[in-house]
This record gives structure tokens, sequence and C-alpha cells, in this order.
């Protein structure tokens, strides 16, 4: 009996995924266990394994295909001893799953329009697989058919592209994904007529801030009337990928909904600088491939991040979350950090940072900034946590706020340790002063709490050797 494999639910809020690469083909015996495919999330591409063991009888869903909802056939496998042809004819039909497009594997057919979703995304269509120079024609505004690969649409559609003014260079002239692509890169093919441009279009016209609210835009100037503001050819269009739109709908949705309140400490760094370089000089050599290495260098943020898991254990209270029936109040310190990575940010978690020492969290914090700028991070280290910190100090920036990830209800921002003239004892002297401020979701935190917390912060910050013991 044909057994089919379906598009896998790689985190408790994943909706669809990106079928990034096939590492089978047709006729390829699997066993359980055995990697078959790389699926693209919004923030990290995972491995999927088989469950069952048998031959590829057909694949149905095509590396690179977008949007691809879960619980959607992607895959036949024919049992043992049963005849590979007979199982990818018998396998499970669209009408058992929920619909992905399948790339150029189609059959032709009219398409059909479909309601969209709050993220204006079409949602993908499973069709048995034909030959793969098969064409769908769509229509354009003249009614001259217009042959074109699902994928092509969809992103057609989402820059604001007329099809018709493009030239297919696909099987039988047919529109691909690379023809868009040009397309949109060159800035040659209007957008389509009595249709409105993708969201894609504002942010590639605007601003590419990433605090930038995405609802607002919409709400306010439709995407082509923000075409309509720039000069044809003066700009390029960059269609949103899942990680953009997850920061977008995500930070808006917190802009609107959480009541933040923002308080900021000045902490001094001297005495933290000195036993940074005492540590590090102290750090044992270990052997690598790449020769003797220090077994750890910490850095400041190393030392940020164990200061706010510490200062949360002083301050339970803070260590919450918000839900509408009760304050979840979490029994250790999950410290998220924000990491760059190209075009986006993930927030890698320290695990119960409290209990760790600092060289723990400086070689588990590197070995997260990697995996997380090589999309290989599992849903579970970077999902949930219960605060964050933020440091742009590298940068030379001096201070700055955050928006509040939630379900956490802080998060701190560091800026750069700078020398500054303080008064001690009613004399003048230098000291490198290091400015955080924390932005709090007042549902959870109150003012004064809040506060001590801060203070917590600044006091474990300027009495490090406390954060060894």
């Amino acid at each position: 009996m044909p057994i089919n494999i379906t598009m896998p639910a790689l985190s408790p809020t994943m909706e669809e995924g990106n079928l990034a690469k096939w590492l089978v083909k047709e006729g390829d015996t699997v066993k359980s266990g055995d990697v078959i495919a790389e699926i693209e999330t919004d923030k990290a591409t995972m491995e999927v394994e088989a469950v069952d063991e048998g031959i590829v009888a057909k694949i149905v869903v095509a590396a690179g295909t977008e949007a691809v909802k879960v619980n959607a056939l992607i895959a036949i496998l024919a049992e043992e001893g049963e005849d590979v042809a007979a199982a990818a004819a018998g396998g499970g039909s669209a009408a058992s799953a929920p619909k992905a497009e399948t790339g150029n594997k189609e059959e032709p057919k009219a398409e059909v329009q479909k309601a969209e979703p709050a993220e204006r995304q079409e949602t993908p269509d499973v069709k048995a697989p034909a030959k793969a120079d098969t064409a769908e024609a769509a229509s354009s505004a003249s009614g001259e058919r217009v042959f074109s690969s699902p994928l092509a649409r969809r992103l057609a559609k989402e820059a604001g592209i007329d099809l018709s003014r493009l030239s297919g260079s696909g099987p039988k002239g047919r529109v691909v994904k690379s023809d868009v692509d040009k397309a949109v890169a060159s800035g040659s093919a209007k957008p389509a007529e009595g249709k409105a441009a993708s969201p894609a279009a504002s942010a590639g016209a605007a601003s590419t801030g990433a605090s930038a609210p995405a609802a607002p835009m919409a709400k306010g100037m439709a995407d082509d009337a923000v075409l309509k503001l720039f000069a044809e050819g003066s700009y390029e269009l960059l269609p949103h990928d899942g990680m953009r739109k997850t920061i977008a709908a995500r930070l808006t949705e917190s802009s609107q909904t959480v009541p933040s309140y923002f308080v900021s400490m000045d902490c001094e760094l001297d005495a933290l600088l000195a036993l940074r370089a005492e540590i590090n000089k102290s750090a044992p050599m270990i052997k690598t491939e790449k020769g003797e290495v220090p077994a750890y260098k910490l850095s400041v943020n190393d030392f940020v991040i164990k200061a706010m898991a510490l200062a949360l254990r002083d301050v339970p209270m803070a260590n919450a979350s918000w839900t509408s029936t009760a304050r979840v109040k979490h029994k250790h310190s999950d410290v998220g950090v924000a990491v760059a990575i190209p075009d986006g940010l993930i927030t890698p978690i320290i695990k119960k940072a409290e209990t760790k020492t600092l060289s723990i969290i400086s070689n588990e914090m590197k070995d997260l900034a990697r995996r997380a700028r090589d999309k290989k991070l599992k849903p579970d280290e970077y999902q949930g946590g219960t605060t964050a910190v933020s440091n742009l100090g590298m940068f030379g920036v001096s201070n700055f706020t955050s928006i509040i990830n939630p379900p956490h209800a802080s998060i701190v921002s560091i800026g750069a340790g700078i020398e500054k003239p303080v008064v001690k004892g009613g004399e003048i002297k230098i000291a490198t002063v290091m400015t955080a401020t924390f932005a709090f979701d007042h549902r959870v935190i109150d003012g004064a709490l809040g506060a001590e917390l801060a203070a917590a912060f600044q006091r474990h910050i300027q009495n490090p050797m406390g954060m060894l013991v």
C-alpha cells in the first residue's frame, strides 16, 4: 500500500515551510531515519528524516517550492515488493491533505483564484505531477493566455509584475521563476493593471528599517500608490521571505498590543573589564583542528547575559510572561540574545543562564550564533525564553530602545562602553560607562518592579566578581 509523506510541523507554530532540497530521488530506497529532505522555516533550515521504509515512488512537491502547508502531500513511498508505478498512481490525493504548490510539475488547467489569508499569500495547490514541460495558462489583461509555472505566478503577483510583459525562457515559452527574478531586478515590467502591488513593494520602495511597522503602512497607503512616489527604474523590489514576514508581524503585534515603558541605567564597566581581561588571560589552552586555542574567551556580552539572568533570579516577580488569564512566573532565567543574520534577526536562548558559568555561557553563545547564521537552529533553541538582550555597543551606539518580543515581558538594550567623567567622593574621575535601557511590559512589570530589576542588573555589572560565585 502506498505510504504518503507529508510536510512535517517542525515547530508548534509552524503553518507552512519551503521545500528547499530533496536528498533522494524517485527510485531511491530509503529506510527509517534516513535524511530525505531539507525544509526551510521562517528562521531555520531543518533536515527531515524518513519514518517508514520503502522506495520513493513519486516526488509530488519539487525542490524549491515555497509556502507548502503543514500536512500537505510532498512524496509517496512504495512498500517493499509493491509495484512502484502502481504506488505512484495510487498515492494520496489533494483532497486528503492541504494543498501545496508543486513548482513546475502540474497538469494544465485554469488557475483557481482563492481567498488570501492574513499574510496575503496564495494558498498553495497540490496537483498531480505531469510532464515537466507542461505549463498552466493564466490570462493577461488583454485576454491573451500566458503560460507560466505556479511559482512564477505567485512571485509575479507578490512583486506586482504583469506576466504578459515577460518573455518566457521555460519549455514552450513558459514563464518561470528566473524570468520573474530578472524582471524584478531590472524593474522593466510595470505592475499588472488593476492589481495592487504586493506588500513587498512597500519594503523595496520605502525604508528597509526593521522597526517600520508593516500593518500601518498597509492600512495607510496602498502599495501601488507607494511605488508611484518613485521614478520607475530607481528602485528594486525585494520580496519578503518568511523571516521578514515573521519579524514584521510579531513586532507590529507587539507595538500595537504591549503597553511598554522604558528605564535607563548607567553602569560603570571598569571592574568588569579588568576581571574579563584577567579571566581571558588565565584561560587554559586546548588542542583543536586549528591548533591550540583558549578554552574560552569571554566577551562583555557574556557578562551582560549572566547579569540579566541573576537580576531575574533576585527579582523573581519580574521573571514572568503575560496571558489573558494569568501571569506565568518562570522558575529559571532563559535569556534570549539578539543575533543579526543576513537580512534578518533571530534570538537564540541561553537556558537556565543563572545556573551557568561565564565560560559555559560564552561557548554556548558562540555555538548558537554560528548555527543561527547558518540557519541550523532547532525551534526549541530560539522559541520561548523569559527575557532578551540586544547589544549594539560594538557599533558605537551609546543608547537605544528595543521592542519587546512576546512572550517576554522585558528586554535590555546595551550601548557602548564610553569613557566619561564621573564624580566619586567629591572628585571628578574618568570611568567607562555603559547605558542599559530596559523595556518592560507594564501588564506584568510595574514601574517600581522594573526599577528594582534594573538596579539589580547594575549591581551585578558593577560588582562582577559576584557572578563567579
